[in-house]
């Protein structure tokens, strides 16, 4: 069941599949339950990506996406595999709380005040069990403070909840807004989406026409092989018309019949019979 805003519940299956930026070939594609977010199936299409293209002796170095499949958890398990990640985050991401400066040595904060807001614990959150740490200060140690009411609001202590990847975030975010980081957008502008584009379009994938989620996978698998086997026709090499290649097929073919007609009196000359 796929829920989006502003948009009728419906029972739909998700397509997702992986391109080379070099030749735009469907690397791997796979049908999920659309009950999901993009981001919760990277880690399964990168594992069996992976082993696919090792199988085929190529090397993966770069996973580029859109923000469907942002998370800390994604760029750090990303970081596990060797690859590096160009994922732009959710607008919603932020480093740590404005004004408050983040002791990475003692791992705490410390408010404008000067008032150091001591780490607390490791914790799941949402019912996508976002890992999460906790930043915490007592009370009392906000009871004087001139700019208590701008900073607590309504609560009694500061709390400050950010996500346990934050360092595996910033390190995606550094090369996200580098050239290379821009280079890479434009690279998957240009390659994922025209391909989905087609698949949708020209290759039936806008509908399935089947029942259950294994019927489903073998469409989208018909769908990529008719796609990569239109991609293999185009790079097969054309030979070229030329004088040089016409003189060379004669010179082959009048050396052939050369070597066959001598072949053949031979063979007369042992037969005893008569050359005229």
């Amino acid at each position: 069941m796929s829920v989006k805003p502003g948009k009728a519940r419906k029972l739909n299956y998700m397509s997702q599949l992986s391109v080379d930026t070099g030749h735009h070939v469907i690397t791997d594609i796979k049908a999920y339950h659309a009950d999901k977010k993009d981001n919760q199936y990277l880690q399964d299409i990168t594992k069996r990506l992976k082993r696919r293209l090792h199988d085929q002796g190529l090397l993966w170095r770069n996973c580029v996406a859109d923000t469907g499949y942002s998370s800390g958890e994604n760029y750090a398990f990303l970081e596990r595999e060797g690859l590096e990640s160009f994922i732009p985050p959710h607008g919603t991401y932020k480093g740590g709380p404005e004004a408050f400066v983040y002791d990475k040595e003692h791992d705490h904060y410390v408010c404008p005040e000067g008032q150091i807001i001591p780490f607390k614990k490791v914790f799941y959150e949402g019912c996508n069990n976002n890992k999460k740490k906790e930043y915490r200060a007592s009370k009392y140690v906000c009871l004087d403070c001139p700019i208590r009411r701008q900073c607590l609001k309504k609560s009694q202590e500061k709390r400050i909840t950010i996500t346990f990847y934050k360092e595996a975030y910033e390190r995606n975010n550094k090369r996200v807004n580098s050239n290379r980081g821009r280079y890479m957008k434009g690279k998957r502008q240009s390659t994922v989406e025209p391909v989905f584009g087609t698949l949708r379009q020209f290759m039936g994938l806008r509908k399935i026409n089947t029942l259950g989620i294994q019927q489903a996978n073998k469409v989208m698998h018909l769908s990529a092989i008719a796609y990569n086997l239109k991609k293999y026709l185009k790079f097969t090499p054309k030979r070229v018309k030329s004088g040089a290649g016409i003189l060379s097929l004669l010179f082959l073919v009048k050396n052939s019949v050369y070597k066959l007609k001598k072949l053949f009196l031979r063979n007369l000359k042992i037969a005893n019979y008569k050359v005229i």
